[in-house]
């Protein structure tokens, strides 16, 4: 990784190829939206020769943008796959959406990948990585998965590399901050007269090399007198980096002792302590020129893939269970094991229709094949799961993307990834296996969606095409959450954010030909009674023929939290025939579930039958069911109504500097404050009960007042009285609608 050929590059036009697990490299960008990731892409593949000129994301023509909804937004909103070809390595780059509300595509990313690239913008300060950024570093932490850093935009006027690089240490570096230095330090070229010197290639810390991009081509030489003692502190302190984490513990005692360690001794130890996830180093990168070959940096960071990061065979297998739901211990990377491999992602194509990029983990996927599908019944979170469902499915064309394009593949192996054509049946998440030997592996973690969105159909037209259009656009994006909910009679979609559920509308309409009205959400209010009151339900008519003739007398009464309609039998003589009362009884809880005030079910109340009147031949199971409504409904005119609103437990993480802001900020949205903890990274748990009313828009809110570094989870807790004010406001609102 420093003093390594320049590898031989892939052709341009064919798709890149694997033969075994050993030559294929999994890598996930990661990144604050605008930080280069799609950029930096471009230009390894530029470098890597799989495209003759570096595309742009701002005019559609980037390998890893091919959407429509991208080229429109002009940012990443999904996963790409952009696979390259590097001195005989098979190189699969997964391009991740920067925006935190397209995190689910992250994620997805993080699960195909082996090692992780984050990519940080030179020309930004640290709170772009404070928030987002460092958790996904964390998660990749937790699982141990190598780490690298790519320091970009350094050809911006206020670009300071050496300033970024510690600031790297300190917030990816924890408690060893000498486990993130850089490999190599920019080189710059003359000052121009605004005093800006911009970079024109990168000196290599170990193999004391001046890589020299100004032509265009990377060239080697001796850096002068002058720039040899700039890298000497930088080279020491690699070098002790480097050796702290040495499998060979004599090696630090030998360089205390003044020997001089082999340049090739270093690399390889370097390579080993990269691919364990124990070092991270800094690389630096810059676009090419116009007309130039390669981007600065581009030759070290591919050195750096092939050298440094660990090969599939390195990761371990996943957690994979049978039918009968008993673990089975699968050999991670064989090409001739058993088959299993997981749909990373789900997407529609106008022409191809639905693909699916699948991560084959065991096994090699062929074209025309049959395999099961297997899906997961995912955890509703208050909303409507997932069904757990299965599938004999017979593969389509292999392929490997690239932009628009789809290069045909005869195979994919072990470790490798590809995309499969018309697997109608597969969402995201499923796993594939043989039909003969159905496996299901663990689901990933995915966010719950905490922004509701109201919709409905435009005109009848879209109203019978929007429920397969719905049931596409969650199967495709498993952070998306569908709810009917039975008691507003509302069709919701659970999103991120606001630009999450911008694109969901983009896709309905788009792809999906569903164009949808946005309504105001609506929270499941309650209805229940403050105190005792009595009703009497008279419905006597006489119309000719048999009449209808009923009458009841109730005594209602509130009952504690959660005990729903309670309904007692004390009749006395008969005065209501037997066979009325379970017909009094309907009528109530009829009665109870249109509301009694504002619409709003009634619940936790206990309903007596008192007494009544009956007549022999028109009493009937109707006349007494209504006579139970009315009875229900003259009590609550007599008694005051309480308006339950749902209140939810809200857990807040959130930088120990926002704390008070965040305080403040629930308390204005009616919310109490049970408890506060610290939690790692200099950061605070909040634990607080909020109306649910209050909260609507808060996925949106706190990500304002946080700059984007909080996040929350919500769960309901119970109904509880409104204020009186608020009750009465929407009353008058139920009154006023005809």
């Amino acid at each position: 990784m420093g003093d390594k050929s320049n590898g031989h590059p892939g052709a341009a036009g064919r798709a890149a190829t694997a033969d075994h697990p050993a030559s294929v490299r999994n890598v996930v960008l990661v990144g604050h939206s605008g930080s280069g990731k799609t950029t930096l892409v471009e230009a390894l593949a530029l470098t890597a020769g799989a495209v003759n000129r570096a595309g742009r994301v701002e005019d559609g023509t980037s390998v890893s943008d091919y959407d429509e909804i991208e080229h429109r937004q002009q940012r990443s909103v999904q996963l790409s796959l952009v696979p390259l070809e590097w001195d005989g390595f098979k190189i699969n780059l997964l391009d991740t959406p920067g925006y935190a509300d397209f995190v689910g595509e992250l994620r997805a990313g993080l699960r195909a990948a082996d090692a992780a690239l984050f990519i940080v913008s030179a020309a930004d300060g640290p709170e772009t990585m404070a928030g987002a950024t460092r958790m996904v570093w964390e998660e990749c932490a937790a699982v141990g998965m190598p780490r690298a850093i790519v320091i970009t935009h350094l050809e911006a006027a206020r670009a300071d590399f050496e300033d970024m690089t510690r600031t790297c240490a300190e917030i990816f570096g924890g408690d060893d901050p000498d486990a993130v230095l850089p490999l190599y330090l920019p080189l710059r070229g003359e000052q121009a007269p605004d005093g800006h010197a911009p970079v024109t290639g990168l000196i290599g810390l170990l193999s004391q090399r001046l890589f020299d991009y100004a032509s265009g081509e990377r060239k080697e030489s001796e850096p002068g007198a002058d720039q040899a003692s700039l890298i000497e502190e930088a080279r020491n302190r690699l070098i002790e980096g480097i050796i702290s984490e040495s499998e060979d513990e004599t090696l630090m005692d030998r360089y205390l002792g003044g020997e001089e360690i082999d340049v090739k001794t270093l690399i390889d130890d370097l390579e080993r302590a990269v691919a364990r996830g124990v070092f991270h180093p800094v690389l630096a990168a810059a676009p090419a020129a116009e007309g130039a070959r390669q981007g600065i940096g581009t030759v070290e960071l591919l050195e750096l893939i092939t050298g440094g990061f660990p090969t599939p065979l390195e990761r371990a297998a996943p957690d994979v269970r049978g039918r009968d739901g008993k673990e089975l211990d699968i050999h991670a990377c064989d090409p001739e094991g058993p088959l299993v491999a997981e749909v990373v992602k789900t997407a529609s194509d106008p022409y191809v229709g639905r693909v699916s990029l699948v991560r084959v983990f065991s096994g090699t996927l062929r074209p025309d094949e049959t395999v099961h599908v297997s899906g997961h019944g995912l955890s509703d979170h208050g909303h409507e799961a997932r069904a757990l469902h299965e599938a004999d499915e017979r593969i389509g064309a292999l392929s490997a993307p690239f932009g628009k394009q789809q290069r045909t593949l005869t195979q994919c192996i072990a470790g490798d990834l590809a995309c499969v054509a018309k697997l109608s049946r597969a969402e995201t998440g499923d796993t594939l296996s043989a039909k003969e030997a159905p496996l299901l592996m663990s689901p990933w973690e995915m966010p719950d969606p905490l922004l509701p969105l109201a919709i409905q159909a435009h005109s009848k037209a879209d109203e019978d095409k929007l429920s397969q259009g719905l049931s596409r656009l969650v199967a495709e994006d498993p952070t998306m959450r569908l709810e009917h909910n039975q008691n507003t009679h509302q069709v919701v979609l659970w999103c991120l954010g606001e630009a999450h559920a911008d694109v969901a509308l983009e896709r309905l309409r788009s792809r999906y030909g569903v164009q949808v009205d946005v309504i105001p959400h609506k929270v499941s209010l309650r209805e229940t009674f403050a105190g005792k009151s009595a009703g009497r339900g008279r419905h006597v008519k006489q119309s000719g023929g048999h009449g209808q003739y009923a009458i009841c007398e109730i005594e209602v009464e509130p009952l504690p939290g959660g005990s729903g309609i309670e309904f007692v039998d004390k009749v006395v003589g008969g005065a209501v025939p037997r066979q009325f009362i379970p017909s009094v009884e309907k009528g109530v809880r009829a009665q109870a579930a249109k509301g009694v005030a504002a619409g709003y079910p009634l619940i936790d109340v206990r309903v007596t039958l008192l007494d009544g009147k009956a007549h022999s031949v028109d009493s009937s199971d109707a006349a007494f069911q209504t006579a139970g409504a009315l009875a229900l409904r003259e009590a609550a005119a007599d008694a005051r109504i309480h308006l339950l609103e749902p209140v939810a437990e809200v857990e807040v993480l959130v930088g120990d500097d926002y704390v008070g802001t965040m305080m403040s900020d629930l308390s204005g949205r009616r919310g109490r404050v049970v408890g506060t903890e610290q939690a790692s990274g200099g950061r605070t748990l909040i634990r607080a009960e909020v109306p649910e009313i209050e909260i609507g828009r808060y996925a949106v809110d706190l990500r304002s007042l946080s700059h984007g570094t909080a996040r929350f989870s919500r769960a309901y807790a119970r109904h509880e009285p409104m204020p009186a004010q608020l009750s009465e406001r929407i009353r008058e609102q139920a009154q006023d609608v005809p």
